[in-house]
């Protein structure tokens, strides 16, 4: 999720674990907590585009990160004269609270978590809510605001509105997961109406509240992509893209699984030029472009150069529309 979302989350969480102990302050350390995991970015400008793939939601988002993070600090906070005087195991379960609910929450979204790491990079991704979604953070905000401003740290009926923030959002996240089955069934009764055959499916939702979506369908040779709103229950209208899988022969054979690992099979290859792009669905839905004579399937897009003696330059980019 987004800065702001996870800041706001975590804010939540220290208001409901430490408000009542240290007042207002347990909002701010909850937020500054929450936004720890995300500053795996700052190092990305020290790595090659090939290796940037797997840092963003890497080591700083697995559970093992999680875990030993909270034991440090949760140190560095008895020094702190702001939580000295709280206990070591309720700030370690601040701690592991708010940086689990942070990797937690962005396996709803797309892109994919690496939970398991450093055992394994398997990619969670329940892909059931925007990255950006006011819906499920307003009531955080809300929440968390009413209780710090209206009730003072020692009034019982301060967690309340706090409290009321957390479930409306959590049951949201809930409602998201149900809608996702829904849709991906709305899809599967289209394709198949379409006479369609696919062995896999992805569905992904844009925009705010959950009623837009692109759907997916993959063969073995196309992707089929459609749209649908759940407002306008409309018959949904596929455009497929052939794979190209064969463009990526003879590549570098890391750089070819690194760039399927992230887009977890839901690519398209294109060349025109000499250049190879790659055009990865599991991260980026924004219509269709175009590349040469080919009609790419989004914006966003990883191009290949080969080089001499089997080397190569990696580069990204995002087509604006035409």
């Amino acid at each position: 999720m987004d800065s702001i979302t996870q800041a706001a989350l975590g804010a939540a969480i220290g208001e409901a674990t430490l408000g009542r102990k240290i007042g207002n302050k347990g909002a701010i350390i909850g937020a500054i907590v929450a936004t720890i995991p995300d500053l795996d970015v700052l190092w990305t400008p020290f790595f090659s585009e090939l290796d940037k793939i797997s840092i963003h939601r890497g080591y700083s988002h697995s559970i093992l990160f999680c875990l030993l993070a909270a034991f440090l600090f949760s140190y560095l906070m008895t020094k702190i004269k702001w939580t000295n005087s709280i206990r070591y195991r309720r700030l370690w379960f601040f701690n592991f609270l708010i940086l689990f609910t942070h990797v937690l929450l962005d396996t709803f979204t797309t892109y994919g978590t690496q939970l398991l790491l450093p055992f394994v990079d398997w990619r969670v991704s329940f892909d059931s809510v925007n990255i950006i979604d006011p819906v499920y953070t307003i009531p955080l905000i809300l929440g968390t605001g009413l209780s710090i401003y209206l009730f003072s740290k020692d009034d019982l009926k301060r967690g309340l509105p706090n409290q009321l923030g957390l479930v409306i959002s959590t049951l949201y996240l809930m409602f998201t997961l149900a809608n996702k089955q829904h849709i991906q069934n709305v899809f599967a009764d289209n394709l198949q109406r379409n006479n369609m055959p696919y062995y896999k499916m992805l569905t992904v939702p844009v925009k705010i509240g959950n009623l837009n979506w692109y759907g997916v369908a993959k063969d073995a040779t196309h992707l089929h992509i459609g749209r649908y709103s759940i407002l306008d229950q409309n018959q949904i209208e596929f455009h497929s893209f052939p794979i190209n899988d064969h463009l990526l022969d003879g590549l570098d054979a890391e750089l070819v699984d690194r760039l399927r690992w992230f887009a977890q099979g839901y690519y398209t290859v294109a060349e025109h030029d000499g250049k190879i792009r790659v055009y990865n669905m599991q991260c980026d839905m924004q219509g269709i472009r175009t590349f040469g004579e080919y009609n790419a399937p989004t914006a966003f897009y990883y191009e290949i150069t080969p080089l001499e003696k089997g080397e190569y330059s990696l580069d990204v980019g995002m087509q604006e529309a035409d």
